[in-house]
């Protein structure tokens, strides 16, 4: 084994150069805060809130009864209404659950791509992903299913939804497994 030995380096003789840190400020134009002050609003209040709310589980009790065109049609005044509301993606995945009941694969795979786009840190963002990937498998898209759920299973290891993940690639004929670089 060699040696080390001990190096002393000797500072630079010259300072570092002085950098200048000075910004100048300037106003925004009149119409911008007058924009970002209309777009921004007054908080929801507490009725507006229990509002939201009851719109949301009349929605969720629709789907739930079999009124899927009505349940649908709700969530979808919910969500146009309240996108900042913490359901609001649960409501996009109920409408997604709702269209895949009535064989509309295509306008179910758009609900849960706009839940994954709009709202990525939601509750229903996994659950909308296992549901794109089976939206994809009956639209005769086996390679986005494939991805999609393999997204999963790397993006979420060691959850419920890693392992429906895992099942359903499975499931999967052999042929679109290889048929996948």
């Amino acid at each position: 084994m060699p040696s080390l030995t001990v190096v002393k380096l000797k500072p630079k003789a010259q300072a570092p150069p002085k950098v200048s840190t000075r910004v100048e400020v300037v106003e925004p134009p009149e119409g911008l805060v007058g924009e970002l002050k209309s777009g921004a609003g007054d908080p929801p209040d507490e009725a507006d809130l229990a509002m939201a709310e009851a719109a949301y589980q009349k929605g969720v009790d629709a789907l739930k009864t079999g009124s899927i065109e009505g349940g649908v049609s709700q969530l979808r005044r919910f969500v146009e209404d309240w996108p900042k509301h913490p359901r609001a993606d649960n409501a996009l995945y109920f409408i997604g659950v709702g269209l895949m009941s009535q064989q509309d694969f295509a306008g179910a795979a758009q609900q849960f791509e706009r839940v994954a786009a709009q709202y990525p840190a939601g509750d229903a963002m996994v659950d909308s992903m296992l549901k794109l990937g089976e939206c994809r498998l009956r639209l005769n898209q086996p390679q986005l299913a494939k991805s999609t759920w393999e997204k999963i299973v790397f993006t979420f290891p060691g959850t419920a939804a890693a392992s429906q993940a895992q099942t359903r690639l499975a499931a999967l004929p052999q042929d679109v497994s290889k048929s996948l670089p």
